[in-house]
């Protein structure tokens, strides 16, 4: 199979998962929690959920890049933090700390942030168009780091948040290849979650939803149109239909997305994103770069076929990805 000068794909995929893990229904703060709080974390298809202890997401990141490295060696030209869901410190740069403790002297690090669940899938469309921008550059690495907020992975009408960390990176001539790629936006959610952390120590910290309705009813309408049409784009850009995808992917949030997503878009989602969300809980940008990663590792597609990535956030933000193996 020939590539084109300008064709940009994955050149690895390193996932960094705890050990340890710890059912939902163990989770501590299951004890102070609604009973409807109760209701959602029970019926979310979350078993347990893996935990790093005491460890910032910058930590996770680093580590997830040095362990990539070392197996690929490489220096990239740039590297593209997705942003934590609290940053470690402000003012500072967490990708500047992430850079600094993965010895990446000389790279330049920057942070693609307030896009939620879809950051990992609009870094990878960054990233493509960095390279195709500057003939000279030859490699782009990604990163994330998985924790919770605060003290509480219960995200109550959204997910459980397990732990968790990815490095990749993005070459020319890599495999699977980036064949086409959207996203969309609609700001007006910009607030709809939020942490009230200026006069609160870290330990009191809790994300808030400020219209439960809004998040439910509304965005999934949103959500529901505007994968429809990116989808349907994205498939025209790369000149196939649905029938040529193999196996479509999404973000593991709750058990019952899946099914939404699958009426909705006529596309059944592979079942290592549920095996993946009761086994690990939701990742945030990370889960899309793992579900595609261990699809990959088993072989179920084979060369020239097509890999669909969907990718949503609460920020209202969406991506659609077509990889071709």
């Amino acid at each position: 199979m020939t590539t084109a000068a300008g064709d940009i794909g994955i050149g690895a995929i390193h996932c960094l998962l705890p050990d340890e893990r710890v059912a939902v229904a163990d989770l501590p703060e299951l004890a102070r929690l609604t009973d409807e709080e109760l209701r959602f974390a029970e019926q979310a298809g979350i078993k347990e959920v893996g935990v790093f202890p005491d460890t910032e997401p910058t930590e996770l990141a680093a580590r997830a890049c040095r362990e990539l490295l070392a197996a690929h060696p490489g220096v990239p030209d740039l590297m593209l933090h997705i942003g934590s869901r609290a940053p470690d410190v402000l003012i500072g740069s967490d990708s500047g700390k992430i850079a600094h403790l993965a010895g990446l002297t000389g790279v330049f690090p920057f942070t693609v942030d307030g896009l939620g669940c879809a950051g990992s899938s609009a870094a990878w469309g960054l990233g493509r168009d960095l390279l195709r921008g500057d003939p000279s550059r030859e490699s782009v690495l990604l990163t994330y780091g998985s924790r919770p907020t605060a003290a509480d992975r219960v995200r109550r009408p959204v997910t459980v948040i397990g732990d968790g960390a990815f490095a990749m990176t993005l070459v020319r001539g890599g495999r699977p290849l980036l064949r086409a790629h959207r996203m969309e936006a609609d700001s007006s959610f910009h607030d709809l979650f939020k942490v009230e952390y200026k006069n609160s120590p870290w330990s009191q910290w809790r994300e808030v939803c400020d219209d439960n309705d809004r998040y439910s009813f509304e965005l999934a309408m949103h959500s529901r149109t505007r994968l429809s049409k990116l989808v349907d784009q994205v498939l025209a850009d790369a000149g196939i239909g649905k029938d040529d995808v193999a196996a479509t992917l999404m973000q593991n949030v709750t058990s019952s997305a899946f099914d939404f997503y699958k009426a909705t878009l006529g596309l059944p989602i592979h079942p290592v994103c549920a095996t993946h969300l009761a086994e690990l809980g939701h990742l945030g940008p990370m889960d899309v770069v793992l579900n595609l990663d261990r699809l990959l590792a088993t072989g179920e597609v084979g060369p020239g076929g097509h890999v669909l990535v969907l990718s949503n956030s609460p920020v209202a933000a969406w991506t659609v990805t077509l990889w071709e193996v």
